[in-house]
This record gives C-alpha cells, structure tokens and sequence, in this order.
C-alpha cells in the first residue's frame, strides 16, 4: 500500500487525532468541507470513515464508484447502510471492546447522579441556598433491583460494576445467557420493567429495538423509576419519556443519547433538569478510548488495503439485543 494514494473520505471531524493518522496514510477528503465531490475525485474514494453523528448512507455509497469500505469510529452501526453495503460487496468495521469500559462507568455514573440528585446538590451549593436551608434526601444505588436491556458487552460491563453495589440483575436480550445463573432472565422489556426499579438501555439500534422503551415499560417502572439510556436515541419514545417525566409516572432519567442529536426538547433542559442527568453523546469520550478507537479504524483500513484479514469485520445480516 503505498501512503497518501488512495483516497479515504471522512464524513465529518470526529477525532483529530485520528484525521492526523489517517492524513499520515491516506489521501482524506473532508465532507464537511467538500459536501460536493467532483467525479473525477468520488472515483478515487475506496473507503469511508463515520461515526454516530455523519454515518454512509445510500446516496453518498452510490455516490462512491470505487467504495470498498465503510469503516465506523462508532460501535453502533445504526448510521451505516448495511442493506446497500451487502448489495455492492462492501466491507465493514465498527470499533467494540475498546469503547466498553467507559461507557459502562458512565452509565453507572448517571444512574448514581439522577438518584443521589448530584447536578442539582450541585446547583443548590453554587446558588447559596446552603446557607439558608437543608437540601433534602436523596436515594441510594446500592441494593436496587436493576434491569437491562441488552446483555451484550456493554451491558455486561454494567452488570459487572452494578453487581459490586450489591444490585441485583435482571435482563432481556435476544436470547438467554444461561451461563449467567446470577442473572435473572425476562422475556420481555415490559416484564423486565415490572421486576426492576433502574433500567439500564445498551443494545443495538434496529428496526426491532426502535422506541423498545415505550409508555408500557415506562408506567411498568412507575414513580420511582429511573431510565438510563447509553444505547441510542431511537431506544426511548422521547415524547413518551417526557411526558412521563412531567406527570409523575417515572422518578427520573439519565441520558447520553438524543432521538434528534444535537437538538434536545426544551423541556428535558429547563422543566426537568431536577428530575433528568443530560450527557451530550460522551459515554464513550475519553482520550484514551478515543485514540484506541481510532487506532482500530486505522488497522482495519490498513489491514483491507493490505489484502489482510480485518480486525473487526461485521456481520450485518441479523439484529442483536
């Protein structure tokens, strides 16, 4: 492979650490600057690097005559095209167990914040009203009965960590982890929901998991409920989250991740900032994630150019909870 010849498209800055590796290599052509390609350079492009916020769609794959790889700085690969990938003989790579630790540390992070009222604790401090008043009680993690949907790596991590608070497990997932005899399976969301008093969201986004968390399985959390979400927006109804939020019917919510990212609905920011822990799509954001992250396109990008086995190839052709 010799270096800067062929062309790499990047969707949108993402990392610069990882522009600086691929301009290393690579000849990158930068989307969000040049949205327009001429033919003459859409025909030098034969891979793609994305993310969660500008993934490869079917007009820009079509756009892309030459396109052999779609490589995504993301393990979700709800923003890439798979239908159209398998058609035209695409391969591609997402970046998983590299990313798992952070964002189960910040999954348990929100659920401790929206219990023990962290953000608005520190609110309170800054404002002065310490000095006037007490701020009241709070609620604890440790003990809680947790539920989660998506036993995959992600939620393992989480049930790992939460497992050490003394919680108890519970789970639904595409099929049973019999080997997880600690864990207590559900067949359903809404059954998990019943028997779980923080729910937990961490699997893929598909056509099946879209808005799996529905009003059902929000009243089946009820009052003192909380919801987590680290997955992707689309897991949650969002209106339906608010407006339980608002009436009373859940306790509370932590959320990573938006139905319509960077766009966030007023009411989660002012009417329910004491009720909801808001992150802006960062459970995964450490500087050393992010460049194992790109570390790992890199190798797959090399590694395809190189008539060499990937390291994360992907098989897209069924859903995983």
């Amino acid at each position: 492979m010799e270096p800067n010849i062929i062309g790499v498209a990047m969707t949108n800055s993402t990392s610069s650490y990882l522009e600086q590796q691929l301009e290393r290599r690579f000849n990158v052509f930068k989307l969000w600057e040049c949205p327009t390609l001429d033919p003459d350079t859409a025909k030098s492009i034969r891979a793609v690097v994305c993310n969660t916020q500008a993934g490869a769609d079917a007009d820009l794959i079509d756009s892309l005559p030459a396109l052999e790889m779609v490589a995504t700085f993301s393990v979700g690969l709800d923003k890439v095209d798979l239908k159209k990938c398998m058609e035209k003989g695409i391969r591609v790579t997402n970046t998983p167990n590299v990313l798992t630790e952070d964002v189960a540390d910040a999954a348990i992070g929100l659920a401790i914040a929206v219990l023990r009222r962290i953000c608005e604790c520190d609110r309170f401090v800054r404002s002065g009203s310490w000095l006037s008043r007490e701020f009241g009680l709070t609620t604890k993690f440790s003990g809680k009965p947790i539920g989660i949907i998506g036993l995959g790596r992600i939620g393992s991590a989480i049930a790992k960590r939460a497992q050490a608070f003394g919680c108890t497990i519970n789970y639904f997932s595409r099929t049973v982890k019999h080997h997880l005899t600690d864990y207590k399976y559900f067949p359903t969301p809404l059954e998990l929901a019943k028997n779980s008093q923080i729910m937990f969201v961490s699997c893929a986004l598909t056509k099946e998991t879209k808005h799996i968390v529905n009003r059902e399985v929000l009243d089946a959390l009820g009052p003192n409920g909380i919801l987590i979400n680290v997955g992707r927006g689309a897991h949650v109804d969002q209106s339906e989250l608010i407006s339980a939020l608002l009436e009373g019917r859940l306790g509370g919510a932590g959320l990573d991740v938006f139905e319509n990212e960077p766009h966030v609905p007023e009411q989660l920011i002012h009417e329910l900032q004491d009720k909801t822990v808001l992150l802006p799509h960062v459970g995964s954001d450490t500087i050393d994630t992010n460049i194992a992250m790109a570390d790992l396109v890199i190798a797959n990008l090399e590694a395809h150019f190189k008539n060499q086995p990937l390291i994360t190839p992907q098989c897209y052709h069924r859903s995983r909870v």
